[in-house]
């Protein structure tokens, strides 16, 4: 019985550290799923969950690294990776991978400023992450 006590007990600890895992990932990683055709592919398909992309090609897990200029800028090296966008080079990840750019055109990002790390996209009005009204890309 104690055994069984002790492995019922480091399964819930799995169970809880790999929820808080995938938790943190979800609010520091800002998971999306983006065509996965090629870096030259325009179609500006984005998800926040699976699927296939306007162009019929599976969709790849990615985070979002950055907004800028009505464009969104997503790390491909795909499920666990944390990294940021290269300082020297913005069209990498710090991990050396390209960076993905999809624009924005049509969607709504958080307005709270220059500084603003909220990086929260829709595709209906509201309210971003920090509470500020989401502003429409034209």
């Amino acid at each position: 019985m104690k055994r069984f006590i002790v492995i019922l007990s480091a399964l819930i600890l799995v169970v809880a550290a790999a929820s808080f895992a995938d938790e943190k990932a979800k609010d520091n990683g800002q998971l999306y799923y983006i065509c996965n055709c090629g870096q030259d592919c325009n179609c500006n398909s984005m998800s926040t969950e699976p699927g296939n992309c306007k162009c019929g090609k599976p969709m790849k897990q990615t985070h979002l690294l950055a907004i800028e200029e009505g464009n969104a800028l997503f790390c491909t090296c795909g499920t666990g990776c944390n990294c940021k966008i290269n300082e020297q080079d913005h069209s990498k990840c710090g991990c050396g991978n390209p960076v993905k750019k999809i624009s924005l055109k049509g969607k709504y990002i958080c307005d709270c400023g220059a500084g603003c790390k909220c990086n929260t996209i829709s595709d209906t009005p509201g309210n971003c992450k920090c509470g500020k009204p989401l502003k429409q890309v034209m």
